[in-house]
């Protein structure tokens, strides 16, 4: 009995020792400076992404929503951006991110359409909680160069940057 006691007591003590170990590390890369904006994270840099608000424009039987400027002045090489937010308002897990075409000196992506073809489909995005309010944003599949905006669902603010 006291063998089976003595080792039960060592392996107890071996798991309680092995817990903070295993135990999630806190957040120690760069913070974004201001709150409900998303940063690119480049290495150990932040780079504020456009900040701006799409209008709409109805035509036809479709409505666009549109952002004044052929392009971004926000540029990455990163073909699968990760993104920094510090939240106050805004919820990490209610961005949406859409490329954008350049039209007549805007960027602009299809929002409504009756017949439902051509519509700009969000594209898919994980989000991880990095410490209080600290948010990672990550870009789940490849994207082509070209222009993209993240914007909270039901909203008409923008985050915008180009991919070269």
């Amino acid at each position: 009995m006291r063998t089976i006691s003595a080792c039960a007591v060592i392996l107890a003590a071996f798991v309680m020792l092995s817990i903070p170990s295993s135990a999630a590390e806190k957040y120690t890369g760069p913070r974004p400076p201001k709150s409900d904006v998303p940063y690119l994270l480049h290495a150990d840099n932040l780079i504020e992404t456009e900040v701006g608000a799409a209008g709409n424009d109805q035509r036809k039987e479709t409505t666009f929503a549109i952002i004044k400027g052929a392009n971004s002045p926000v540029k990455t090489p990163l073909s699968e951006p990760i993104f920094i937010i510090r939240t106050d308002q805004l919820q990490a897990d209610r961005f949406e991110l859409y490329r954008l075409e350049s039209k007549n000196g805007n960027r602009e992506v299809i929002i409504g359409h009756k017949k439902g073809k051509g519509v700009g489909r969000p594209i898919f995005l994980a989000v991880t909680r990095l410490d209080d309010r600290l948010y990672r944003i990550e870009v789940d599949e490849p994207l082509e160069n070209g222009e993209y905006s993240l914007t909270p669902q039901g909203s008409d603010s923008t985050f915008s940057f180009a991919i070269y």
